[in-house]
């Protein structure tokens, strides 16, 4: 199934990277402020979602969900409900890190939402990808990336693995308040394998740091 895309109105500044994720069967749903990024995305929206309070209403020929400013989600938040609602399993969201450092917390708390429910988020910025890896997870990291890192997710993670990187650990501890896992790399020709046993992880992949 195609992936639901949502764009939020934090500063883009990589366009390209950012454009590369983004498919021609994804479905796109623009949240207020994040339409200011349309015409550089070079993507039109399959649903818009906000309270305007950040931009206008463009008023297109597109469904469009005009909601209170006054509510208890973030416009991005209740866009990934809806993509939820409507049937989808995958999701990434850009635009969303930056500019408010709250809602940049908050935006990555919708990855571990996401997790929660069973379902598979991501978010990319100018420089990076981020997922959750949750326990009993594995994922592979590539030489593709410059550096990778994993910090805790919403507790204490347990019985961590980093194997065939330049850094690795065995059934090792990431705590919430050290951030041990920072700016590992994976040697050329190398696949990294991360693994948890108990808690959650964030796993940040960076492909540049700040080409533009």
């Amino acid at each position: 199934m195609k992936k639901c895309v949502v764009v939020g109105g934090a500063t883009i500044g990589n366009y390209e990277f950012v454009r590369k994720h983004i498919h021609e069967t994804d479905y796109v749903i623009y949240c207020d402020c994040g339409l200011s990024h349309m015409e550089k995305l070079g993507v039109l929206p399959s649903l818009i979602v906000g309270d305007f309070d950040s931009h206008e209403n463009p008023h297109m020929d597109t469904e469009t969900i005009v909601l209170p400013t006054e509510k208890d989600d973030t416009d991005t938040v209740y866009a990934v409900k809806e993509g939820i609602k409507r049937g989808f399993t995958e999701f990434m969201l850009v635009g969303v890190l930056g500019n408010r450092f709250d809602h940049s917390l908050g935006n990555l708390a919708i990855l571990m939402m996401l997790e929660a429910k069973g379902l598979h988020g991501m978010i990319v910025d100018d420089y990076s990808e981020i997922t959750v890896l949750s326990s009993g997870g594995k994922e592979d990291v590539t030489d593709d990336c410059k550096f990778f890192s994993v910090l805790a997710a919403g507790g204490d993670a347990h019985g961590v693995n980093i194997e065939n990187a330049k850094y690795n650990i065995e059934n090792a501890d990431i705590i919430t308040n050290f951030p041990l896992g920072v700016s590992n790399e994976v040697p050329k020709g190398n696949t990294a394998q991360i693994s948890v046993s108990q808690g959650r992880l964030f796993l940040i992949k960076v492909f540049n740091e700040g080409e533009k």
